[in-house]
């Protein structure tokens, strides 16, 4: 769940003097969550972000660009530091949960909406949409790809099997991620989720061993 470019932020004609745009975003991805892309009206992206269409398409071009960069927002804030922490961990096993833990933390946070925006806010998007659907697939793809990476460096390190399959075992991960967003949206509470998220680090070859060491 990560993000690599930001849209444009120039000034545009129209923007109200007082605008905070790290504010809009924010209000704007609750409109996004609630209701997702494509029954989230222009008019009430304005309400909750407190400006006019005019001002809304001076800002951020059309309702497109404007969920684009919400969401680029939501992943950079929330995921950027979690996902650096993850690759920079050493132990592998210690690396997969502590990452499952946070993220547990981040899709149930009253900071944010709860579930991932990359997920439950970008359902039943038209084919016409082909900005919005290929830049989320490129997101959830990029949060694979960090897996893929992760579990090849610990097999090349020999903390994972030579027999591991890189590739299938970091999709197991994204579906694992994806599912406990899902769960989030639904209202399963921290407890529950963050228990859930414990068993990620669990499927791991040699699990028992190295959770005993976490635990110490």
């Amino acid at each position: 769940m990560t993000a690599e470019s930001t849209p444009s932020t120039t000034r545009g004609k129209g923007r109200p003097r007082n605008f905070d745009r790290d504010e809009a975003l924010i209000r704007a991805l609750e409109v996004f969550w609630r209701r997702g892309y494509e029954p989230a009206s222009v008019s009430e992206l304005c309400a909750a972000m407190g400006i006019n269409a005019p001002s809304l398409y001076a800002a951020f071009g059309n309702k497109s660009r404007l969920f684009l960069e919400a969401v680029t927002f939501y992943e950079k804030r929330y995921w950027s530091a979690p996902s650096r922490r993850f690759m920079e961990e050493k132990d592998f096993y210690l690396a997969v949960n502590n990452f499952f833990a946070e993220a547990a933390g981040i899709l149930l946070s009253t900071d944010t909406p709860c579930g991932c925006m990359v997920v439950v806010a970008a359902v039943n998007i038209s084919e016409e949409e082909r900005d919005v659907i290929e830049t989320l697939h490129k997101l959830r793809v990029a949060t694979k790809n960090m897996f893929t990476e992760k579990i090849r460096q610990a097999v090349s390190d020999g903390q994972l099997p030579p027999d591991t399959q890189p590739d299938t075992l970091a999709e197991a991960f994204n579906i694992f991620l994806e599912g406990m967003s899902l769960q989030a949206r639904d209202g399963l509470n921290e407890k529950a989720l963050k228990d859930a998220a414990s068993y990620a680090v669990r499927i791991l070859p040699k699990w028992r061993k190295h959770l005993k060491n976490l635990s110490n």
